[in-house]
């Protein structure tokens, strides 16, 4: 009799046999797209792209092969790497459905934490989003802003205590960490992580901002997920995950069961809340009008049939903090990194701050997202150094992809679309699309915030970027757009507010090295193994 380790090694060889007859002995509509040549035969590209090293790569694809370039998969696949804005429009809004998520980023996810909105397709998808858009709107964004100003108060008090002598190197990243996990925490959820005290830590903060890093560092075991996760029952699963001797597989195990412990607890505490009435929930962090408080009371109150169930509820948890903590606090590392190496923006940012609160008061929801330079600073930043540089589709169907501009063939000739076939790989390159000269003109690798005060290129309003944030790819856009943008931008924009008045940045003698993964991270030298980002500061006496 065939043990179920039997079958699912024959399985997989199978698999493998089959889509290697397929991607060699087929003709593809790829075949005439030029691209770089394959790194190998069994991954292709894939080590390439998904490389936290892979930096250059990503960059000379775009530079030497344009808006619309061949990549290779796994055994001898094709896919397509895209920044064309003609071709973008088509992926996330007008054929949103042909172009879904890959399988292997849908399972993976649902594996590792849940029904969450990172995990569905289709209807279930857009119901969940449903649910989900209302706690977004600019009018809740006013009732966060003070939350957000009480928390980033406690971040000034707890760095100011490492600046000794009104000088100091303080670990940036980390406090950026730490700040983005409390300040989903209370406004997100109800809920404190973290004190903001000097040396606390906080397990569900750590396991978060381990998430990303140790998913990419698995690219191979996330490109199978659709294969184990279709042939191989969850029952064999959970104990074969048990058994496998690789470091970053076991580190995932215990990053997935922390975070969905604690979401579960998080969730527990807000439905014995709302059992116990009204004054119950108001006394709560966040007094009930916290995202999570306001899903489930929409979710109690839903028909049957709009109702999410109480493990989709406990995914969006662990999805809401994982999706808002790192890359928020990854770009504002990354903006006051840029600002300690560029002072005479910082210096602009400050004299802005300090005019529009001259008694150093908190600066109010509608003047601070209206201050000019301070927008152009976050813009600029999230355009040239998107946290998430690209992202993966996969086409359902047979498709026709348009382009703007033709591109020449590896036989000669023009083409000015491109047959796509079904399940074919495609990546989306917000880096790509976003430094794309010709739209952004020729200082568009050039971190520029002034070109936010001056009229933008005509070329940037013909090319119609579909993103949903200021003509950029930093947040997508269509169906699967983040839900969150307005959530971070307040973020960012309180955090520089309350920071860059007491506190001048400057940069540290060590290298900072910015590492490409799921979510672009710091660390101090190419090498270096833990997400971190020292910088000198020196306080400001006014």
């Amino acid at each position: 009799m065939t043990s179920p380790l039997q079958f699912t090694l024959l399985a997989a060889l199978a698999w493998t046999l089959w889509r290697l007859c397929r991607n060699f002995l087929v003709r593809s509509p790829l075949d005439n797209i030029p691209g770089p040549q394959r790194s190998s035969f069994w991954t292709g590209n894939i080590k390439n792209l998904f490389n936290r090293h892979g930096w250059d790569f990503h960059d000379t694809i775009s530079q030497q092969y344009g808006p619309v370039s061949k990549v290779y998969t796994a055994f001898g696949g094709q896919g397509l790497y895209v920044y064309d804005p003609k071709a973008l429009n088509s992926i996330i809004v007008k054929d949103q459905y042909t172009y879904e998520d890959a399988s292997w980023f849908i399972k993976w996810n649902h594996m590792t934490i849940g029904p969450a909105l990172f995990a569905t397709l289709g209807e279930h998808h857009r119901k969940q989003r449903k649910m989900l858009n209302p706690v977004f709107s600019v009018a809740h964004m006013r009732y966060m802003t003070p939350i957000f100003y009480n928390v980033v108060h406690c971040l000034r008090e707890a760095v100011s205590t490492k600046i000794n002598d009104d000088f100091g190197e303080v670990n940036v990243m980390e406090w950026m960490c730490r700040t983005a996990l409390e300040l989903i925490g209370q406004g997100g959820l109800g809920y404190s992580f973290d004190s903001l005290v000097a040396n606390s830590t906080n397990e569900f903060g750590i396991a978060l901002k381990e998430f990303i890093p140790t998913t990419f560092a698995l690219h191979i075991w996330r490109a199978l997920a659709p294969f184990y996760t279709s042939y191989i029952p969850l029952v064999i699963r959970r104990q074969i995950i048990r058994w496998v001797p690789h470091k970053n597989a076991q580190k995932m195990r215990t990053i997935s069961q922390t975070m969905a412990a604690h979401s579960r607890e998080i969730y527990e505490q807000k439905m014995v809340a709302f059992a116990r009435g009204d004054d119950a929930v108001v006394h709560q962090i966040g007094k009930g009008k916290d995202i999570m408080s306001i899903l489930i009371r929409a979710n109690v109150n839903a028909s049957e049939g709009d109702k999410l169930l109480e493990e989709e509820i406990i995914a969006q948890i662990s999805a809401l903090v994982l999706a808002a903590t790192d890359t928020t606090s990854n770009a504002l590392a990354r903006t006051l990194h840029l600002l300690s190496e560029h002072q005479d923006a910082q210096d602009k940012v400050r004299a802005e701050l300090v005019q529009a609160a001259p008694d150093g008061e908190d600066v109010p929801y509608g003047q601070l997202v209206d201050l000019p330079y301070l927008d152009a600073v976050c813009r600029e930043t999230l355009r040239l150094y998107p946290p998430v540089a690209f992202l993966s589709r996969e086409t359902r169907n047979d498709i026709v992809m348009p382009l703007s501009e033709p591109v020449r063939g590896l036989d000669g000739t023009l083409v000015s679309e491109i047959a796509v076939p079904k399940d074919t790989p495609i990546f989306i390159s917000m880096r790509g699309c976003n430094r794309n000269p010709a739209i952004w003109g020729e200082d568009a690798l050039e971190w520029k915030p002034e070109r936010w005060l001056t009229p933008l290129p005509k070329a940037l309003g013909e090319a119609h970027v579909p993103g949903i944030y200021a003509n950029l790819m930093t947040f997508l856009g269509g169906g699967r757009a983040c839900l969150g943008f307005k959530f971070s931008q307040l973020e960012m924009k309180v955090v520089l507010a309350v920071m860059l008045r007491p506190f001048r940045f400057l940069p540290s003698d060590k290298e900072i090295y910015w590492n490409l993964a799921g979510v672009s991270y710091p660390t101090v030298g190419k090498d270096g193994i833990r997400a971190e980002m020292p910088m000198k500061m020196e306080a400001i006496q006014f």
